[in-house]
Formats: structure tokens, sequence, C-alpha cells
């Protein structure tokens, strides 16, 4: 294990002033997704690398962004896409060194980026050094008490211990093999295999994130997004399911111990200057179990699934809008704004399909799709999602309107995929290497002078969709969120504080921020009357004869009054 404090770079042990003196900094920050294993190649391997990201900081300063969230970037065999973690302390080799990540939080911090990373603490890789430890050890051992280790049910224990579900479809229980070969005891992952899950009740658990917290916090890291944050805890009697289980009564999810180990977090989060923050990863149909988390002394804000999971609709997308809204308001925090991730389907390839929705048990091959709809309503979901109050987050690729691509099974890697039987086509269509200049695959991901194939393959005709091409065309989509992000780092009333609706036809959304911006979004069939204005400050799609048109957003400049 790596000392917590040792040769830490001077830049990323101390804070740039500037970002000291904004401890309200993630209300309104503009924080973008990095999937480094697609980001940016930098010794032509073919796998994206935090030196490529660090040539490309540029770019993202250019951008408008306030922020970087990684996802998980340390050892790991990537049995779920690097969310099964071996070593928290150390870098994958494939990114880089650990000082390669040091020297990319302390360039990005000198250039106002901060850097938030991801933890996966419900569970550790199979390969992770507890685990392996505890198969060794054998039943009853205290190294498998950091685990969920239970003797199978039935004759011979044959049985799984329980009938929970996995989260990626099939039997969240496997069965260990005793040191002479005989059947032994059944383990707990809630998502494959390679992850058991970890056990929350056992001191050496919460005591290890903690240093883990302490370990990045220390090299300059302004916050940790924390995936699953609701699964940790689990019913000691791991008993079945409940018919209808009430608030906190599932056995492992939303369980009421859970704010134990948050507040705990956020004590440690606040005893360093910077406002480090903590960002869960929250999927709850209750939206005051929702806000719970959000206390003052526990998370500072959390993802917001629901509004990217609703269709293109303007009852559906407003009646999202006010209910997260409304469910942040008696906490005091400030609700967060997506389009998409690295699990989800992309905007322009969801909102150009029929059903413009999205939900995992839905995603199949073969689904139509109208590119040119999907483009022009990923450009007015831009605006749109960019003047709601709260922080903004935005996935690598989005401000390229690339498309979900829909790979060839053999390419596949995606855990989903397979444990589907081969009906879901998995989450890496929305994971393929970005383009960044050219006429061809790689289109600059890597150096001109590598061989290596990307780690997923990239379609032949991105070449209109490369950075190079769309930073000479004042009609793209990377323009048109350059735009975005620059007007909303400039007017103080976009990001956090108000909303007020105004009234609208059915099909449209109209609401003021602040005294004197409106934002307009036509999800109708038909051109639609803007409000009064004294100036459009940036719209989506051309005016038609001075009218809105269909699936178009703009904001507008209006008189203090209104």
């Amino acid at each position: 294990m790596t000392d917590a404090g040792a040769d830490i770079p001077t830049p990323a042990r101390h804070l740039p002033q500037a970002l000291v003196e904004d401890p309200l900094w993630w209300r309104s920050a503009v924080i973008y997704q990095v999937y480094v294993r697609s980001f940016a190649d930098s010794d032509g391997d073919g796998t994206g690398d935090l030196r490529g990201v660090r040539s490309r900081l540029g770019y993202l300063k250019e951008l408008g962004v306030d922020a970087l969230w990684f996802n998980p970037w340390y050892p790991s065999p990537f049995a779920d896409g690097g969310y099964d973690v071996a070593d928290y302390r150390d870098i994958h080799p494939a990114f880089g060194t650990l000082e390669d990540a040091e020297l990319l939080i302390a360039e990005a911090l000198e250039l106002g980026i901060r850097t938030i990373i991801d933890v996966v603490p419900n569970h550790v890789s199979s390969e992770h050094p507890w685990f392996q430890a505890a198969l060794a050890a054998g039943p009853g051992s205290p190294e498998r008490e950091r685990f969920w280790f239970h003797p199978g049910r039935g004759e011979g224990g044959d049985e799984m211990p329980n009938h929970w579900v996995s989260e990626f479809k099939g039997e969240p229980w496997t069965r260990t093999l005793n040191p002479d070969g005989t059947p032994g005891d059944w383990y707990l992952h809630l998502f494959t295999p390679e992850q058991p899950d970890l056990n929350w009740n056992h001191p050496d658990v919460r005591r290890e994130h903690e240093d883990i917290l302490r370990f990045w916090f220390d090299r300059g890291v302004a916050g940790v997004r924390i995936d699953s944050a609701a699964q940790l805890i689990k019913h000691p009697d791991l008993p079945d399911y409940p018919e209808n289980p009430g608030p906190g009564e599932h056995p492992h999810v939303d369980r009421d111990e859970l704010h134990d180990v948050y507040r705990s977090w956020r004590r440690i989060a606040d005893s360093y200057d910077g406002a480090r923050v903590l960002v869960g990863e929250i999927w709850l149909p209750d939206a005051s179990r929702f806000a719970a988390y959000l206390r003052p002394d526990e998370m500072h804000t959390a993802f917001n699934f629901d509004f990217m999971s609703r269709s293109w609709d303007a009852s559906e997308l407003r009646s999202s809008i006010d209910l997260m809204l409304d469910a942040h308001a008696p906490v005091g925090a400030p609700s967060t704004w997506v389009l998409s991730n690295h699990d989800v389907t992309r905007p322009v390839t969801r909102y150009g399909r029929e059903d413009t929705s999205f939900a995992f048990a839905k995603k199949r091959f073969g689904t139509p799709v109208d590119l040119a709809l999907g483009t022009r309503r990923a450009r007015a979901a831009a605006l749109l999602t960019a003047a709601l109050p709260g922080a903004l987050y935005l996935y690598q690729g989005d401000e390229l309107g690339l498309p979900e691509v829909e790979l060839p099974r053999d390419a596949i890697e995606d855990p989903m995929h397979f444990r589907s039987g081969g009906i879901d086509p998995g989450r890496d269509g929305c994971r393929v290497p970005l383009p960044w200049r050219g006429s061809e695959p790689p289109y600059g991901f890597e150096p001109a002078d590598a061989s290596a194939p990307t780690w997923l393959p990239q379609p032949a005709d991105w070449a209109p969709l490369t950075v190079q091409a769309q930073e000479a065309d004042p009609s793209s989509m990377l323009w048109l969120y350059r735009q975005a992000l620059r007007i909303r780092k400039r007017e103080r009333s976009l990001g956090d504080g108000a909303l007020e609706w105004l009234p609208s036809a059915p099909d449209v959304l109209v609401f003021r921020r602040g005294d004197d911006l409106v934002c307009v979004t036509n999800l109708g069939g038909a051109p639609a009357e803007l409000p009064e204005h004294e100036s459009i400050l940036l719209a989506s799609a051309p005016l038609d004869g001075g009218l809105l048109p269909p699936d178009s957003t703009a904001w507008l400049r209006t008189s203090a009054a209104g």
C-alpha cells in the first residue's frame, strides 16, 4: 500500500487560491465526464490514457468546463469496465502511473479545472488482495468477514443462500471450492461474479474507504463520485425480498444505516480546503428518501437519473424538472442535470427513436433511429439542461453530437450483453473512442504512427463529427456547446438559483432565470411564438420567420419587468 502523504507534487497538495475561495463551486459547476479508455491515446496501443487527457486539457478549458469526473482509473481486470477495482491507490497500467494522475490533477487545477474521481464502495475486484486472502483462508476465517460468504441452503448446501437478483440479470451468488476440492460456501456479488460485495458492517471496510478518501484528497482531488451509493449496507440476516417493502426495508437498497457512512465521509471532506464534494449515484423512486442523502451533513449532490430517462415530451420533462427541484428544496441542495453517461444511450440516438425515453430493459439491437431528428432534439436538450438550476454534467462526446454505435457482436465487451443472453446490446455503444481529427479511423484518437486498432471500433462515417471538423463549422454541436457554456458562466442568473415557469402552449416549455433571461423549448410539431424579448442570446436552430421551429430551444434576453 502507498503511504497517503508520500511524494505528492506541491501543486496537488495546495489548491490554487482562486479555487479555495469558491466554496460553492459545485452548486453551479459544469462537470465533464471522462471515460479515460475512450478519450485520447498517447502511446498508440488503442486505449486512452492519462497522458492523452493531459494533452487535451486545452480543449476542455476552451469548452468551458469547471471539473472533470473520471470513471475508475485504478488497476482492474476490467470484468465490468473498471468498476471491479483491484487497488484504489494506484493507476491501471494501460492508463499510466500514479505520477501521471498527480500531474493531471495539478495541471488541470492550474487551468481552473477540478478533478472528481470514482469510488466503488459496494464491491471490489475478485483479484483484490482482500478477496484473494479470503479465498485462501477458508470458511469461518476473519478474512472472509469482510465479504458476504455464506453456507448454501438445502441438502449439501447446493442452493443459494437467498433469492436475490443480480443487477446484471442472473444469480448474485457464486459457490467456492474448499482447499480439498469439495463445494464450499457461497459469496455475494450484486454485479458480476468478479465483483464480490463488501460487508459494510465490518470496521476494516469502513476504515479502508475513509483512508482511500484521504489518499486522493491529499493529491488535490476535488470530490468523489460514489458508485451504487444506495447499495452498500445489507440486512445482516440476508432475508429474501419482502413482498411490499416499506421505506428502508429493502434488504440491500437504501438501508437507513447508510447515512452514518456518508456522514463520516462528509466530515473527512469538510476537513480539507476547497470544498471537496461527495456526489452520489442514487437510483431511488421515493423523492424524500433520495433527498435524505443530501442533507447538509451528508452528500453535496446526487445524479438526477429521472430527467434523462424521460421521453421528449413537454409534460414529461416539466414533470421531471418540478419533481427534482421539489425533492431538493427541503434539504437546500442543488439538483444535477445530465442527458447521458457511460451507461446510457447517447441523446442523438435516443431522441431519434420512436420511444425517446430510456430504460435498460428496453435496449435491443436494430432499433430504428432518425439521426437528423435526434440531433435537432439533442441540440435543443443541450440548451434546455444548461439553463436549469444546479450543476450540469456532460458526457464526453455529447458535445460532438456522437450517436450510439451498434457494434458487431464480436466487438462487445460489456457483461450486460452476455448476461442477457445476447439480447441486450450492452453499454459499449456509447463508449467508442472519440474522433479528434482526420477523415478515417482512428480520427486522431491515437498518434499518427500508431498501428494498434482502437479498443472498440469507430464508425467509418465519423469524419464530419471530429473536433477538427466541428471547430471550423459555426453550425456544429461543438460550437453550440461552447457558446452555451460561455454564456452560462457569464450570466449570473444561470446555474444555481430559482426557476419561474411562464405561461406557454402545451408543447412548449418556458421559464425565467433571474430577472431577464428566459429559456423557451418547443417540443411540438409546429413553430412556436417567442415571448417578448430584447435579444436572442443563443438558439439551437435558426428561427423560422421569427418563430421557434419544432425541437428547438432559445435563450432570450427580456426586460427586467419581463
